[in-house]
């Protein structure tokens, strides 16, 4: 055990990294480097024989007959049959994955949550002839289900005292729970026996979207972005969870470890989304044909046809939550500058306060099971006026983002000021004024508006976690009284905890914050380079130093090694410009603020 969570064979554990993996690594079981390397060895064997595998929903089934018709003989068509009854049948695929995959898969860690991780999280040592509970399977052969709540198959709820985590045994029943609800779900749609289940075409007429199935098995950028927007928001609810309900022993205990993850999980679910928008846009330029629907049986068709409506009424959203949001953070940034703190404006999250009370928040009256130990653990976060207006300014910024990315897919095919965009494709650049202006209305410019808007977004989701989480251990009236205006936030927020990474390199030398410091300065840089491609459209600066370039190679020093049909300078298109200005400002952004999360947390 000892070589795994310390260094040197001590008896202390260390943090080796910010990742959460030894905590997961530590409520999995794993006591040794040896079941470590296996397990990672049995993996990566694993993924090859799934890559492998894979190749087979690869092929789609009119491939197959066009490749046997080429044979000159049809002694293979009951092959092919065969073949997509067993491999190709949606239906089946279905209930396979929601069965064997996830409901066996699921059930499958239950019994090793309750067979290995329960025993060892009690100091008992893993074995195969060590029964988790000193019964075995009596008490559920005579109906005694009720004996394993309180040995392996617990319902307890809330949050275990000394680890600040959920109870092992509660995550063992939900899987053994969740498992068996999935095997049964197996049967919900018809396979190889037609008569038995549903049909996934009966089941779209009857919701009205009978052209769902069709257009998702015919268009691989709708089953891509289908599959982006529902991973973003899976990854999303981790990242919550993350910090509110923890599945790992002592992971809150650390707290730079669950803001990083946290950090990193919100950051992934925000790209995700955003491709998912990308590639529902490619779908409706490149794949959808609206002649073949009618409005009454396609939702898409629908969609299109009423998005006037949807998209003034995330307007005058947007606009209710703009004006309101940024004047009171005007006023308050006004009368605090004036010196006349108290004349701002603060409204209390009244509801929200009752809502905490109901669950059980120990501030309003109610207790709750509280950690031991000084851990960062909040089930309940103590709120006041300065959560109020921050959520309405995520609100802003998540409705502003989500109008952008509906606006520019809805309008891909065709708008009022451009009704033939269709023939222009998913990008294209600005061709004048002759057509009234045809600049940032294609569908490439929504997502690049959309995507600065997530990156403001997903900031302000940021700063206000950590900055909430930062002071809620050490002085949460810092955050009370400064989260209520900007300047508050720039000042006690942004500047006050960049001292250490100023600090990384000062007249004493380096300290460990020195290479934070580091990454600090070269990721401003990478965001500042984004503004040469992003100001200047079609990339000036990248032609002035092309120039520069070429009359140095001129020199006569280097004359015999120039030939002008090698390179030539010449500018970026306008698409090209901004999507590596944008991806230098992504990319800058990000990997500025890991250093100030790190630094100023640790």
């Amino acid at each position: 055990m000892h070589d795994v969570y310390s260094t040197g064979g001590s008896n202390t554990a260390v943090v080796l990294s910010y990742s959460g993996l030894y905590n997961y690594l530590y409520a999995a079981g794993y006591r040794s480097c040896f079941q470590i390397y296996h397990t990672s060895l049995s993996l990566q064997l694993f993924s090859v024989l799934f890559i492998l595998i894979g190749r087979i929903h690869v092929y789609n089934i009119e491939d197959l007959f066009a490749w046997s018709g080429g044979l000159g003989s049809r002694s293979h068509e009951w092959r092919i049959r065969l073949y997509n009854i067993c491999f190709d049948s949606s239906g089946l695929r279905l209930n396979y994955h929601l069965g064997a995959l996830f409901g066996l898969s699921s059930i499958c860690w239950s019994g090793h949550l309750v067979h290995v991780s329960v025993p060892f999280s009690r100091g008992l040592d893993y074995s195969l002839t060590t029964l988790p509970d000193p019964l075995g399977l009596y008490p559920m052969f005579v109906g005694h289900w009720a004996h394993y709540t309180h040995t392996c198959l617990s319902f307890i709820g809330g949050v275990k005292s000394d680890t600040a985590s959920l109870f092992m045994t509660d995550i063992a029943h939900h899987h053994l729970s969740l498992g068996v609800l999935l095997i049964w779900s197996c049967h919900v749609y018809s396979s190889i026996s037609t008569g038995f289940g549903h049909r996934i075409r009966d089941i779209a007429f009857g919701n009205g979207s009978g052209s769902g199935v069709s257009l998702i098995l015919a268009s691989i950028h709708l089953q891509l972005s289908l599959a982006l927007i529902g991973l973003s928001v899976i990854t999303s609810v981790v990242a919550q969870h993350t910090y509110s309900l923890r599945p790992y022993p002592f992971l809150s205990y650390d707290y730079v470890t669950f803001t990083a993850l946290f950090v990193h999980h919100l950051w992934i679910s925000s790209i995700l989304m955003m491709g998912g928008f990308a590639h529902a846009s490619i779908f409706l330029v490149r794949d959808y044909s609206a002649a073949t629907y009618t409005s009454t049986t396609d939702l898409i068709l629908r969609l299109i046809l009423n998005k006037a409506s949807i998209i003034s009424h995330l307007s005058w959203v947007c606009l209710f939550l703009g004006f309101h949001t940024l004047g009171l953070y005007i006023h308050n940034d006004s009368v605090v500058a004036f010196g006349e703190p108290e004349k701002q404006i603060l409204i209390e999250p009244v509801f929200a306060q009752v809502l905490q009370c109901s669950s059980g928040k120990t501030l309003y009256g109610l207790e709750y099971v509280q950690s031991v130990s000084t851990t960062f653990d909040s089930i309940f976060l103590p709120i006041s006026s300065g959560d109020l207006i921050a959520h309405h300014a995520i609100a802003l910024g998540l409705h502003v983002t989500s109008l952008i990315c509906i606006k520019g897919s809805l309008d891909a095919r065709g708008s009022r000021i451009m009704p033939d965009k269709l023939s222009y494709g998913f990008g294209f650049s600005c061709d004048g004024p002759g057509r009234g202006g045809t600049c940032d209305i294609s569908a490439w410019d929504a997502f690049y508006l959309a995507f600065f808007w997530m990156l403001n977004s997903s900031s302000w989701i940021l700063y206000y976690f950590h900055w909430k989480h930062l002071t809620l251990d050490t002085n949460a009236a810092v955050f009370n009284e400064s989260s209520s205006y900007l300047n508050g936030w720039f000042r006690d927020y942004l500047w006050f905890n960049s001292s250490s990474l100023i600090r990384g390199y000062d007249c004493l030398g380096a300290n460990d914050i020195s290479l934070w410091a580091w990454l600090f300065l070269a990721a401003h840089l990478c965001w500042a380079t984004g503004f040469m491609f992003l100001i200047s459209w079609r990339g000036y600066w990248q032609e002035l130093v092309d120039i520069i370039l070429f009359m140095h190679l001129r020199c006569p020093l280097l004359y015999d090694l120039w030939t002008g049909g090698y390179y030539t300078p010449i500018a970026l298109s306008i698409v090209q410009a901004r999507f590596i200005g944008l991806v230098h400002f992504s990319v800058g952004l990000i990997l500025t603020y890991a250093p100030f999360v790190i630094s100023s947390s640790s």
